[in-house]
């Protein structure tokens, strides 16, 4: 579900093209075929405090000595302590960068994009379930075990790996997913709860993968008196499908829909939901029937739950036509001033979404749907992008993460993509040869020739000091 897919201010068809197969939710721990998958969006680097090689995934063992990690009472919505996430353990692989956007709370502002597809998912679901609750400042720093353990991640899965996770220690991380909190909430008595926060990945750079994103998290728990005589998992899919497309029609209207069998560890059965959108199918969301054992871990024997994910970047990429996952990041008022808190307005449209669903015969037709009257992203620049190659030969320490980590800690967000265009081994030597080409691009402004050739210089350098490389 994660990949490097290019999109230069192209067609809406184009982003849903590449919204396919990046910032999946639970995309972290989706696999298909019986393969592991990367994990999904982007990368930035720590330049001083040691570079991660990824030799090798952190197992589950390492959080036998688990810490403890504050509260969202004790430490609320606030950025915490940088000498509690910039540390000099070795295991640490958090960037300046990245602690600079914990706090941020994008998905915490009414009037921006985020916040308003937050707002609008809230409105729906809790108007069908008003048991939900929602919980909007659970603290990003979470134990391994909380992270990997307890959603079951296999102990060699790729997401492990600290070329894909920021590791703060050996035992905490920037959660990966909001689902490291299910556990949590269930724990607490929780039967029925949204959850939607920051999360972080390292991985490639391009116009829809950014090292932070944000995820909403939906669990209910059911009982007998829900069921009756139904079988259990069954009649958990059929009411997580019926509430799903429900979502799915209230955000994007009258659409077809189609399930996909999918796999995550916390989940089975497992679906992935996608609609057809302007010619495309679009991936919206994951989700499945919770594992029989975090329900009982959690406190709620005897009972059934589902469970889904989305990322909220994709959704508001796609509904408000946003060509740039970078432009949520922005301050500039020609960006947020085209948006306004309620202005995801609905209207009832005639028309019934028709439905690809193997479960056809237990699910009752969907009601009418709602067609969202969402204001639309008006490009206000264009600047033209400055293209820079480099090549090198791979060192053992050379992964694609670590090489976009260098670039993003020297250019920010004035890097638009890092794109593989050349590889070559040499015949005699056996030695690989890279060439990548960097977008520069800034949204704000034309950038001069000698800024990109400073920034261009020092990634050089960068690259061949920290990941050992050869440059060519």
């Amino acid at each position: 579900m994660a990949g490097c897919c290019t999109f230069r201010y192209g067609t809406v068809a184009a982003l849903t093209r590449s919204l396919r197969v990046v910032s999946a939710p639970w995309a972290s721990c989706a696999i298909r075929s019986g393969q592991f998958l990367p994990s999904a969006p982007t990368p930035r680097h720590l330049p001083s405090r040691g570079f991660v090689t990824g030799a090798g995934p952190i197992c589950a063992s390492a959080a036998a000595a688990e810490p403890s990690v504050s509260t969202p009472a004790e430490r609320g919505c606030a950025r915490p302590p940088r000498s509690e996430i910039l540390t000099d353990h070795p295991s640490n692989n958090v960037p300046e960068s990245i602690y600079e956007k914990l706090g941020v709370n994008l998905h915490q502002r009414p009037s921006h994009p985020l916040g308003i597809i937050k707002t609008s998912i809230y409105e729906y679901l809790q108007k069908a379930d008003p048991a939900l609750k929602t919980f909007d400042d659970l603290y990003p720093v979470v134990t391994v075990k909380a992270n990997f353990d307890d959603v079951l991640v296999p102990a060699d899965h790729v997401s492990r790996n600290p070329n894909d996770t920021y590791y703060v220690s050996d035992a905490t991380v920037l959660r990966c997913h909001t689902s490291a909190h299910q556990l949590e909430l269930l724990k607490r008595g929780e039967p029925a709860f949204l959850i939607t926060g920051d999360v972080y990945r390292r991985d490639s750079i391009d116009s829809t993968h950014y090292p932070v994103f944000h995820q909403m998290e939906g669990l209910r728990v059911l009982g007998p008196e829900d069921w009756g005589s139904m079988e259990p998992t069954q009649y958990a899919e059929t009411q997580l499908k019926q509430t799903l497309e429900g979502l799915a029609q209230h955000l994007f209207g009258s659409v077809e829909m189609r399930w996909v069998d999918a796999y995550f560890p916390f989940t089975e059965p497992s679906f992935e939901l996608e609609i057809l959108f302007k010619g495309e199918w679009l991936e919206v969301l994951g989700c499945g029937v919770t594992q029989q054992s975090i329900v009982d871990d959690g406190g709620f024997a005897g009972r059934k739950a589902w469970a889904f994910g989305l990322g909220l970047e994709r959704l508001a990429m796609v509904l408000f036509d946003i060509p740039d996952i970078r432009l949520f990041w922005t301050e500039d008022s020609r960006f947020l001033s085209q948006f306004k808190a309620g202005s995801m307005k609905t209207k009832w449209v005639v028309q019934r979404g028709k439905r690809t669903n193997r479960l056809d015969s237990l699910s009752p037709s969907p009601p009418p749907s709602l067609a969202p009257r969402t204001p639309r992203f008006k490009p206000y620049s264009k600047y033209p992008p400055c293209f820079k190659d480099v090549a090198f030969w791979l060192s053992d320490s050379f992964t694609e993460n670590n090489l976009c980590e260098v670039v993003r800690a020297v250019a920010g967000d004035l890097v638009e993509e890092v794109k593989l265009i050349d590889s070559f081994t040499h015949p005699k030597t056996g030695k690989t040869s890279h060439c990548y080409r960097i977008a520069y691009r800034s949204m704000q402004r034309s950038l001069t020739d000698e800024e990109i050739n400073e920034l261009q210089w020092t990634v050089r350098r960068d690259i061949e000091n920290q990941l050992k490389v050869e440059l060519r």
